[in-house]
């Protein structure tokens, strides 16, 4: 068995089967999750991989004295072996204990961090997974649908444009919350639109690196955001732009006369969108009638 000592420098030759690396292991859980999420996966997978060897040495019929003697001190010694071996291995770049503490932090709620329940466009207790694509019924994505509806519906109210293509579309543009706009402070600027501070704009402004799209290809760039002081601003400021902008007539002209509805209309809300300019980027019509159609499907589970 390798040896143990309480240090953190030392945490990642303890085996987890010890009751003191353990109990190492906990207290360093307390104070540094993260780092104990990392040292328990790489445990767990030298654990696997000392089984592993264990596994095909008796397939192979390998004889415990062809390397260590006969006997029961034979045995021991392959087996103190395997579990060197195990432990030089394990936490090697793309092991199996990348998966492992990817699960764990999930499980902890570590990953992608707990989303703070004041100023956050994504106010749910349940964070979504950054790694994976948000789905029916994510509690993530219902809260952040239920979170901008009145705004939403205040919007619709005065464009016609439906408030779920409107909340899809900030969900498109944030991440579902989990990509704002901020300040270089890290405070929010409300903005879930992606809404430019132009020529014109005389109200706070956030400027961050962004990606454009030029001739097709992505290129970061340093840009001027719009700022607001809530995000019912934000929903508010982006249904002046609908309304006032005459690059956007076609499309308020056809949610005037109630064409853009469903599935139908998610596509035509999007392609108009992008005939408009609204974005540079050449698939951003697509993407956005996912995260419409998205939507749709998360307010019907939520009764809306």
């Amino acid at each position: 068995m390798a040896a143990v000592v309480g240090s953190a420098a030392n945490l990642p030759s303890m085996l987890a089967t010890d009751v003191r690396g353990l109990e190492a292991l906990r207290g360093r859980a307390a104070s540094d999750p993260k780092a104990a999420v990392k040292q328990a996966a790489r445990q767990f997978e030298a654990l696997f991989m000392q089984e592993l060897m264990k596994s095909m040495r008796a397939t192979t019929m390998a004889s415990a004295d062809s390397l260590g003697g006969s006997g029961a001190g034979g045995a021991m010694g392959t087996e103190m072996l395997d579990q060197q071996y195990a432990q030089q291995l394990a936490g090697l770049p793309g092991g199996l204990h990348e998966a492992i503490t990817r699960h764990l932090e999930r499980q902890m709620g570590l990953a992608p961090g707990p989303i703070p329940v004041t100023g956050s466009a994504n106010n749910t207790v349940q964070p979504l997974d950054n790694n994976r694509p948000t789905r029916v019924p994510q509690k993530g994505a219902a809260g952040f649908v239920e979170q901008h509806q009145d705004a939403a519906r205040a919007a619709e109210a005065k464009t016609g444009i439906p408030a779920t293509f409107m909340i899809a579309q900030a969900a498109h543009e944030t991440g579902w919350g989990r990509k704002e706009i901020n300040h270089a402070d890290g405070s929010p600027s409300y903005n879930l639109f992606g809404i430019k501070a132009g020529a014109n704009w005389k109200g706070p402004v956030a400027e961050i690196t962004t990606t454009e799209y030029v001739n097709g290809q992505a290129r970061k760039v340093v840009a001027r955001f719009r700022a607001y002081s809530s995000y019912a601003e934000s929903f508010a400021d982006y249904a002046r732009l609908m309304q006032d902008s005459p690059r956007y007539a076609a499309i308020t002209g056809r949610a005037a006369k109630g064409q853009l509805q469903g599935q139908a209309g998610a596509a035509a809300f999007a392609q108009g969108l992008q005939r408009a300019g609204y974005a540079t980027d050449p698939a951003y019509a697509d993407k956005l009638t996912r995260v419409i159609n998205t939507t749709l499907r998360l307010q019907r589970s939520l009764g809306a």
